[in-house]
């Protein structure tokens, strides 16, 4: 069913910016600073999460100045929805990272129940450590597991429905160039 383009512009036209695309750089930035200082002699296996990773990844990669091997997988739990079920595998990594460092980045940290399940998956699979990079890092007490916490984090954000930067609202908006909360969500 086609989505409702009326609806899905009025959400970004009544939408609160909660970072703007120069505060979203400049986090990036400092990342991928810590990350240069930390991995750059590990060798890693980088992995993206579609889609969500996409845009993040797009400009942390150019910043990151070692050697490393991209791939990307896929596993959501959104579909497209506001609401999250369970994990769905749409692709699985491709590449070996069998005794490697694993750097996994996604576009947020909300409750973890995604982010937990690929660390998981890279961990049993033969990862020797898996780090998490992640832009946006929710802000509530609802995390998978307590003890969840991302290795690199851009920014902290409130308890809101967020989109932007490849956060999306009901698929759309993930070319949003900064981070907007939905009005009421």
């Amino acid at each position: 069913m086609p989505a409702d383009l009326a609806h899905i512009r009025q959400v970004m036209a009544e939408a609160d910016c909660l970072y703007t695309n120069e505060q979203l750089e400049a986090a990036i930035h400092q990342v991928a600073q810590s990350i240069n200082a930390e991995l750059a002699e590990r060798n890693p296996v980088v992995f993206c999460v579609m889609n969500g990773g996409l845009i993040f990844a797009g400009k942390l990669l150019p910043q990151l100045d070692f050697p490393l091997e991209l791939s990307y997988l896929h596993a959501t739990r959104y579909r497209n929805e506001t609401t999250g079920g369970e994990l769905f595998w749409k692709a699985k990594p491709e590449i070996s990272f069998m005794d490697r460092d694993v750097l996994i980045i996604d576009d947020i940290l909300d409750e973890g129940h995604t982010l937990a399940a690929i660390s998981d998956f890279c961990k049993h699979a033969g990862a020797r450590q898996v780090h998490t990079v992640v832009l946006i890092d929710k802000t509530h007490d609802r995390k998978a597991r307590p003890d969840l916490k991302a290795d690199y984090v851009g920014l902290p954000c409130v308890d809101r429905y967020i989109f932007g930067y490849g956060m999306d609202y009901k698929g759309y908006w993930r070319n949003a160039p900064g981070i907007y909360a939905v009005k009421g969500l």
